[in-house]
């Protein structure tokens, strides 16, 4: 494991809207350059609410199976949204070693794209058997969106572009996706030491947020090698996706990472991810510097700077080979 540490920023000002923006959009670019990973202070997400959120995840993944089933992911049809158990999602084709909840943005139906039919979108699931649940997850994404759009005026600040070039073009409207996931304890029988979690991969959009509980597990693959990115008290890891490696010319690199649970307990984590409008068409930022990779560069030989089209073409291709039989569903 390399000796680099993952950066941390205190983006208060950005949240703020005040200070010195340059300072911060100079940490951000540099941690861009170096590994697609950062860690956020100075958020400003209340404490208080991650607590409540955390507690409620823990006592969803506590019921049993066949009550978390009620919220399975089928039955949420093209929303894609919902319960799945260990082993039914895929990273790389391989079954991770991993159960969670699917949400993202509470769109009724009377929303056009919900009228069309659109895959992603729709109404949430939540169980029953835990009614707390609905409010502080809508809660907690609000906030998150919030620093969405903060974070994303510094990644444009950081590449020399307008606060608002983001937003303008790609996340006035954001697809919000988020996720629960529980890692539950190794079974020393079950499973061998060295199975992960999570396999290497990267994220899809511009921009993953991620809270992590105090197991630790995260594993960053940096231009030095893989290191650990280890819970920090109050902070967020941030990390960009294949979308602003894409738009950047390969200047912000989306990063590799796994996740292996060797903690001994069950290991939580929630994954936001704040991305592009799924009608967004995503094209190249004209920048002067650029460091496109080859295909056979990426850990899966895919050049996505090749890609053309919407970032929901893009999505809907990787995430319907998470979930194979959903795809089929989805695009029926």
């Amino acid at each position: 494991m390399a000796e680099y540490k993952v950066p941390i920023v205190d983006v208060a000002p950005l949240v703020s809207g005040s200070g010195d923006l340059t300072a911060v959009a100079s940490a951000i670019g540099e941690a861009c350059r170096e590994a697609g990973f950062f860690y956020v202070v100075g958020h400003g997400i209340d404490p208080v609410l991650q607590e409540r959120l955390e507690a409620l995840s823990r006592r969803f993944f506590a019921l049993e199976l066949k009550t978390k089933m009620d919220i399975a992911m089928p039955k949420a049809g093209k929303a894609w949204r919902g319960y799945f158990a260990v082993g039914d999602e895929l990273t790389s084709g391989k079954p991770d070693l991993k159960e969670g909840l699917y949400f993202g943005s509470e769109l009724g139906p009377d929303h056009p794209d919900v009228k069309a039919e659109l895959p992603l979108h729709g109404a949430n699931l939540f169980p029953l058997a835990l009614p707390e649940l609905r409010s502080t997850v809508l809660e907690y994404m609000r906030a998150q969106t919030g620093l969405g759009h903060a974070l994303m005026a510094g990644l444009a600040l950081s590449l020399g572009l307008e606060k608002s070039y983001f937003h303008d073009r790609y996340t006035a409207d954001p697809l919000i996706l988020f996720r629960i996931f529980n890692y539950p304890a190794p079974d020393p029988v079950a499973a061998a030491p060295s199975s992960w979690g999570v396999g290497e991969h990267t994220d899809y959009g511009v921009l993953t947020i991620l809270r992590q509980d105090d197991c630790g597990g995260l594993e960053v693959k940096s231009t030095r090698g893989w290191v650990a990115a280890p819970p920090i008290p109050g902070s967020f890891v941030c990390n960009i996706g294949d979308m602003l490696d894409r738009m950047t010319g390969g200047l912000y690199r989306s990063t590799p990472h796994r996740v292996r649970n060797a903690s001994g307990r069950a290991r939580l984590s929630w994954p936001f991810f704040f991305d592009p409008n799924f009608h967004a068409v995503v094209e190249r930022i004209p920048l002067s510097a650029s460091h496109p990779r080859a295909a056979d560069e990426r850990w899966d030989k895919r050049d996505v700077h090749s890609f053309q089209g919407t970032y929901g073409d893009y999505l809907l291709g990787k995430v319907g080979k998470v979930f194979p039989d959903l795809k089929k569903q989805a695009l029926s």
